[in-house]
């Protein structure tokens, strides 16, 4: 029996050829569903490099307001009203909304009113960053939004297990898991490039400590340099370089603290994948993550992951073997995993096989799959399903090759 097709319309801020994991996901859930033949509208801001007239049936493409402390994203703006026109001529059967601004306010707003069906998605945990930002005032006025604006949907679709548990403990419901994927044969250890170590200053057992993602205060990157300065200062006969890929506010501020780093910039495609490859291990010290879809892209990389113990570093990394956890916010336990790696080069290079061994099973097929079985079931329980509920609790199974919701 073959699988209805859908009308699909996706709403986000940011989309591909924005560098940042919710575009990245976007792009996958979009190209995944045009394969398996439905029919995908976006609506989104309009971006530097589109053309005059890149507007059509296909997207939307609304006027975009900048993001604070984010250059180079905005906020999108486009009144009901003229969704609501556009809805009744052409109409969707299911909305994604990726995200909760004005944009995503328009069109859930728009939605209710043509009885449309509605999935969102948490991709961004925005309640917390705005401590980080001098914004720690507003906190508990955006998670009250938050919770608000996915209960009007059919369901939330989050990406970790401790999302969504977090989420739970706020008072959110209707919530589904819905892990991500990885593109393995990108991401492969052997897009390794000596030639490009050798630009690093670095030879075959020297060790590159890599961080890939925004360089801003929510991403807790002052651990990048503890762990720099305790590796060196323990092993001072290792040749240890940090190579830093990614941009954003706070670039120039470490650049100043860490003068001997290299700093790349912001990579895509077979150059990300190459750098990835070519380095050693991977210092993710964020703590404010839905999920961190760099994680999976450095496991595929075969690289030794050090991360804190939750979103996709606590689905996909057991401690000890395809990775190094710390519980969240104990500094001194990230910094002694890092150290662990760098000092036994026997651990770090089973580390690295284990890593990529799991990642490969991965995919984003069973994610894409997954995600196309949630919109049609949000198609068959129409807005009656928006009915107050008791909240769901989550059931963890057994680990499989393929993340389940």
């Amino acid at each position: 029996m073959s699988i209805p097709t859908l009308h699909v319309t996706l709403i986000s801020e940011t989309f591909p050829p924005e560098i940042n994991g919710v575009a990245n996901t976007l792009g996958r859930l979009s190209e995944g569903l045009l394969q398996r033949g439905h029919r995908v509208e976006l609506v989104r801001p309009r971006q530097a490099g589109d053309p005059l007239g890149a507007e059509d049936e296909r997207q939307l493409l609304c006027r975009g307001w900048p993001l604070p402390g984010y250059p180079g994203l905005q906020w999108g703006q486009v009144s009901m009203h003229k969704l609501i026109r556009r809805w009744r001529r052409q109409r969707p059967d299911v909305l994604y909304i990726a995200t909760e601004g004005p944009l995503g306010l328009s069109a859930l707003r728009a939605a209710r009113r043509l009885g449309i069906a509605v999935v969102s998605g948490f991709h961004t945990n925005f309640h917390q960053y705005s401590s980080e930002y001098g914004l720690g005032l507003l906190a508990r006025l955006l998670t009250h939004y938050l919770r608000w604006f996915h209960r009007r949907t059919q369901t939330t679709l989050v990406p970790s297990i401790s999302q969504h548990l977090e989420l739970e403990r706020r008072g959110f419901d209707n919530l589904t898991l819905m892990a991500r994927g990885v593109d393995s044969q990108l991401f492969n250890p052997g897009r390794r490039n000596q030639a490009l170590r050798e630009q690093w200053g670095l030879e075959n057992d020297d060790i590159a400590l890599l961080y890939v993602g925004r360089l801003a205060p929510e991403k807790n990157l002052g651990v990048l340099q503890h762990c720099l300065h305790a590796a060196r200062q323990h092993y001072p006969q290792r040749h240890i370089r940090l190579i830093v890929v990614g941009d954003g506010p706070q670039r120039s501020a470490l650049e100043q603290q860490l003068p001997d780093a290299l700093f790349c910039g912001a990579l895509r495609g077979e150059v990300l994948a190459e750098h990835y490859a070519s380095g050693d291990i991977f210092l993710f010290p964020s703590l404010t993550e839905t999920f961190g879809n760099v994680v999976l892209e450095a496991l595929a990389s075969g690289l030794g992951v050090v991360a804190y113990d939750q979103a996709a570093a606590a689905q996909h990394i057991r401690h000890g073997h395809s990775g190094a956890l710390a519980m969240p916010g104990d500094e001194d336990a990230f910094i002694d995993a890092c150290n662990w790696l760098v000092e036994d080069p026997e651990a770090l290079r089973r580390v690295r096989l284990n890593a990529r061994q799991h990642a490969s099973r991965q995919g984003w097929p069973a994610i894409i799959e997954q995600f196309e079985s949630h919109l049609h079931e949000a198609c068959r329980q129409g807005l009656g399903s928006l009915a107050p509920q008791p909240p769901t609790t989550l059931t963890i199974k057994p680990e499989s090759s393929t993340p389940r919701g």
